[in-house]
């Protein structure tokens, strides 16, 4: 005797071997045997044979149409056996009661199950609704598969225009979309970005770092209201003329210096920070905009400021123009250059130059210094305050700069980050030269000086402080040991940074004796550091991220440049910044041993120092990746390696070790 059983939701058929009454031993066709509880068997047969008896009852199945064998079942509760009968018009036959349970089984919208071969009809309405269910189902699955295909195709759907952003930076896993691309990515071993480029839909790959950038934190866009600044009054002109020192590029001029010769004959040394704060009072709308972005967002090429344009222009200390200004003045004596005295005022104050560094620097320098040669605009002062700092810093025993052996990288892009065809130079300086330490002396000493001030006359402010070597944001004047001061904070560049703002308004509130725009515990002044303190980070990662893109990108236009070179033209002495070279019978993308069988390729090869382990950066631009094929190499070794394949989507960067060039001692 042979039985069909329900187990796992489907059916099975078996031999008994033994009846226990309650379970059953029995032999399967492939002649596995298990043990089955009585109340899962279905029914019982003799004929046709085990082998046969499951395909043909579903085939016999397959031949039942199922909305018939709806409208033939009872309104109530039924028995499969009583609508096999019912079906058929006669008693039913163990392959027929099969068949009939089969698809009484197999159609759960038509038929809900009640029990142990039990089932009932479902009512027209609620089947109506199931059926128009089903449909909608099956056309999503057939469109899915559609986006599918055509990915897999690396065709862009155009239903997907409008969904890109989420696809690419916050996929829905309940969409039809996502799942499409995800079935597409796993045909095609592609990750969604490097599919959707196949695709043609990402305008660049620049713009898919940018775009993922901006969709997290900026998803309402970077433009700006239009904000109208608040009256702050007539304020008294200086009279003296004082000048900037930026970068080339930078627009927010926040900072400026003056030099003035006393008639006791001291010298009086102006520091002159930019007031937006003037402007935009506490909870203004500009100020909650400036909350809301809490700093200028930096990277190669372009920038996203704090502040909207207009008001940029209105307070940036720009050359040739008369600004609003929070000035420190420091009587320095004439012949030790000891500071005498500190005066801060709130003012305006000429702007007579914008000194730049690139024009700068050559004429600006330790070797200048050290010649004595004065023949550039600003000579005189930039000498005094070259000595000035000097000495502030040798007061301090710390150096201004902590990273005095750290290297600074200018990224200069052409034609635009956006377009695939630009071309990007990196440029390096040391950090720690006269520019640097003029700038970085003296906003120390002003940002020392005014959160001592504050302090001293109880107004609470944000501090940065640095003890045990772990710096944080406080609103207590701690000192920062790695300055070498006994308090320091934000307070020199409130045009670019938040918790600047913030300092400034008390600062100036405590200079015009009024009441603290900040009181203690004022939770907005917390939640001013927290948030500060989270974006600011942030938006350096992103900083590192887009200069490692432009570093990759460098990389590829170097590489492509050797690829034009041919082997005649090329010298074994060439060289590029990074020590680029080249080598005959090698290809640019590295091939597998035995492959290389073309003299007309060249293969690129870059020069690196191991930080640690498989850990390198590269000489001269700032590239740090891992190279998994270093041997065991002391720290601070330098080798060649060749670049392989670059992957501007993920950030990646192949090379195959070569060489070592030297080794040098730490």
């Amino acid at each position: 005797m042979n039985i069909l059983y329900e187990e796992d939701g489907s059916f099975k058929v078996g031999s008994i071997m033994t009846d226990n009454t309650t379970s059953l031993q029995i032999e399967s066709v492939s002649g596995k045997r298990s043990k089955v509880k009585a109340a899962n068997v279905m029914l019982r047969f003799s004929q046709p044979a085990l082998g046969e008896f499951m395909a043909q009852a579903e085939s016999l199945a397959a031949g039942i149409e199922v909305d018939f064998l709806w409208e033939c079942c009872p309104p109530d509760e039924f028995g499969s056996e009583q609508i096999a009968a019912e079906y058929f018009g006669h008693t039913p036959s163990s392959l027929e009661a099969a068949a009939a349970l089969i698809r009484l089984h197999g159609a759960p919208i038509y038929f809900h199950k009640k029990g142990k071969g039990r089932y009932r009809a479902a009512p027209p309405d609620v089947l109506k609704a199931a059926l128009a269910g089903a449909e909608r189902k099956r056309q999503q699955l057939a469109l899915q598969a559609r986006y599918t295909e055509q990915l897999s195709r690396f065709e862009l759907p155009c239903e997907f225009t409008e969904h890109l952003q989420h696809l690419l930076y916050k996929p829905d896993r309940n969409t039809l979309e996502t799942k499409a691309l995800e079935a597409a990515c796993a045909a095609t071993h592609l990750s969604a970005a490097h599919l959707l480029q196949h695709c043609g839909a990402l305008p660049s790959t620049h713009d898919y770092h940018l775009q993922k950038f901006l969709f997290e934190h900026f998803p309402k866009g970077t433009g700006f209201p239009p904000i109208e600044l608040s009256a702050w009054g007539e304020l008294p002109l200086a009279g003296v003329n004082a000048f900037s020192i930026d970068d080339a590029t930078t627009t927010e001029i926040d900072d400026a210096f003056s030099v003035e010769k006393l008639a006791n004959g001291n010298w009086r040394v102006g520091v002159h920070i930019a007031a937006p704060t003037l402007g935009m009072p506490r909870d203004s709308e500009g100020d909650r905009i400036a909350a809301t972005r809490l700093s200028t967002v930096y990277m190669p090429g372009q920038k996203i400021t704090m502040l909207p344009d207009s008001v940029v222009q209105a307070f940036t200390l720009c050359a040739d123009r008369v600004s609003p200004a929070l000035s420190m003045y420091n009587e320095i004596d004439g012949a030790t250059l000891e500071i005498l005295g500190h005066e801060s005022r709130v003012e305006r104050i000429h702007i007579a130059a914008n000194l730049r560094h690139d024009t700068l620097e050559p004429l600006f320098n330790e070797e200048t210094l050290a010649a004595g040669k004065l023949d550039y605009p600003y000579a005189n002062e930039l000498t005094l305050l070259w000595n000035l700092v000097q000495k502030l810093e040798a007061a301090r025993g710390k150096p201004s700069d902590n990273s005095t052996q750290q290297i600074d990288y200018n990224f200069n892009i052409e034609n635009g980050p956006d377009n695939e065809n630009a071309r990007v130079s990196i440029t390096n300086r040391r950090r720690g030269s006269p520019i640097d330490k003029v700038v970085s002396e003296l906003m120390i000493l002003v940002n020392s000086e005014w959160g001592r001030h504050l302090a001293e006359h109880g107004f609470v402010g944000i501090y940065r402080t640095q003890q045990n070597g772990k710096v944080k944001m406080s609103t207590i004047a701690a000192p920062h040991q790695g300055l070498g001061v006994a308090q320091y904070m934000w307070s020199s560049s409130p045009l670019r940074r938040y918790v600047d703002m913030v300092n400034q308004r008390q600062i100036i509130t405590m200079l015009r004796d009024g009441a603290p725009a900040y009181e203690k515990n004022d939770t907005a002044l917390y939640a001013a550091m927290r948030d500060f303190d989270t974006m600011y980070t942030i938006y350096n990662d992103f900083q590192k991220t887009m200069e490692r893109y432009w570093c990759l990108r460098w990389l590829l236009q170097e590489q492509a440049n050797v690829e034009a070179l041919s082997p005649s033209s090329l010298d074994e002495t060439t060289s590029h910044s990074t020590r680029l070279q080249t080598s005959a019978a090698e290809s640019l993308v590295i091939p597998q041993a035995g492959e290389r069988d073309t003299d007309s390729l060249r293969e690129f090869l870059v020069d690196a120092i191991v930080l640690r382990e498989n850990l390198v950066k590269l000489t001269d631009i700032p590239l740090i990746f891992r190279a998994p094929s270093l041997p065991e190499l002391p720290v601070n070794t330098r080798v060649q390696l060749a670049v392989g394949e670059i992957d501007l989507l993920d950030l990646n960067i192949q090379t195959r070790f070569v060489a070592t060039v030297e080794e040098t001692t730490a």
